[in-house]
């Protein structure tokens, strides 16, 4: 049997790993109070490429694992992790996104004639980054806290310790599979051999 002594320790240190990229990400995203404190696109841009390699980094977490074949290691809890944080990844960039658009809008309008309507869908775009930003924070958040959770969760027992333990007291949250058990031997059973007949 392989040792895999450690291995719980490492998939836990990356899962921690990845949830500080996480948070890295939200410190620099701030809400603008007022249109003056709006992102110029140049910095928009930047966080959108950051979010979405964070979600190409998760998706490569994830077919790493997955193409691993041990018999003796399970990643379904870590797997689970970073597709979870996927999720919410794909969604802050959903979200970063629509307010990108908006971004978009002010520049290309920067300079054009003040009239009521600009000045109207102005403050719109203005709302939209607002509400959309916030919600990105929050997105970035519940991932950061979600794949701490995993790791602080993720069983370290090392195999043998496991191995030794009853089926009531294994925990649920490891990554280790035990060896499969060879069925204990049952009683020698001859064939049935029938009783002869006597001559009459």
């Amino acid at each position: 049997m392989t040792d895999h002594t450690g291995r719980a320790g490492l998939e836990r240190e990356e899962l921690y790993a990845v949830a500080h990229e996480f948070d890295k990400l939200r410190t620099e995203i701030s809400v603008p109070g007022t249109p003056r404190e709006l992102p110029d696109l140049a910095t928009a841009s930047k966080h959108l490429a950051t979010l979405t390699g964070l979600l190409k980094d998760l998706s490569d977490e994830v077919v790493f694992r997955v193409a691993e074949d041990d018999p003796g290691i399970d990643l379904g809890p870590v797997i689970y992790a970073y597709t979870s944080a996927a999720s919410l990844a794909g969604q802050a960039t959903e979200n970063y996104t629509e307010a990108y658009v908006q971004l978009g809008f002010l520049r290309r309008y920067a300079d054009a004639p003040e009239t009521k309507e600009l000045r109207d869908a102005r403050h719109a775009a203005f709302l939209i980054v607002q509400e959309r930003t916030a919600t990105v924070r929050d997105d970035l958040t519940d991932a950061a806290r979600g794949l701490r959770r995993s790791a602080d969760r993720l069983d370290g027992t090392p195999p043998r310790t496991l191995a030794a333990l009853s089926r009531s007291a294994r925990p649920t949250n490891s990554i280790y599979r035990l060896p499969p058990q060879a069925p204990a031997p049952g009683p020698t059973q001859l064939a049935y051999t029938p009783t002869p007949r006597h001559a009459r």
